[in-house]
């Protein structure tokens, strides 16, 4: 196979050209469709929308698995974890306080990002046409 034959082969022509991430990620983290910006992206707490309301984008290829759970965990542990050691060592609350007050703020905190770091990954992959966006 010459050079010019493997230029011709499938995976080597050039595709449909990327969308801005940019524009696409905020939409997302808002919760909105990666496309128009308008229609909600989701039908309850986590269940994405089959298509924008808006605008019609298809969101029915959007797969975001488990990345959302980690993210809220990562940003959760490191943002809780720090300040329950600085608000420990400046105040020194008693351990039914602190475990209390932080374990609701966990649980919130980590509640209010799930959907949001849905929306950015499923922004991501509309703007980097994933999974046939």
């Amino acid at each position: 196979m010459s050079h010019d034959d493997a230029a011709l082969r499938p995976e080597f022509l050039p595709g449909p050209p990327e969308r801005p991430a940019g524009p696409a990620i905020r939409r997302g983290l808002a919760r909105r469709c990666p496309s128009c910006g308008e229609g909600a992206l989701f039908q309850g707490y986590l269940t994405l929308a089959p298509a924008c309301p808006a605008c019609g984008e298809d969101l029915s290829h959007a797969r975001a698995d488990d990345g959302p759970a980690y993210l809220s965990i990562l940003v959760t542990a490191k943002v809780m974890g720090t300040l329950m050691l600085v608000v420990y060592e400046t105040f020194l609350p008693s351990p039914w306080v602190l475990a209390s007050v932080f374990s609701v703020g966990v649980v919130a905190m980590a509640l209010f990002l799930l959907p949001r770091f849905k929306g950015l990954i499923v922004g991501v992959q509309w703007a980097k046409r994933m999974h046939g966006f």
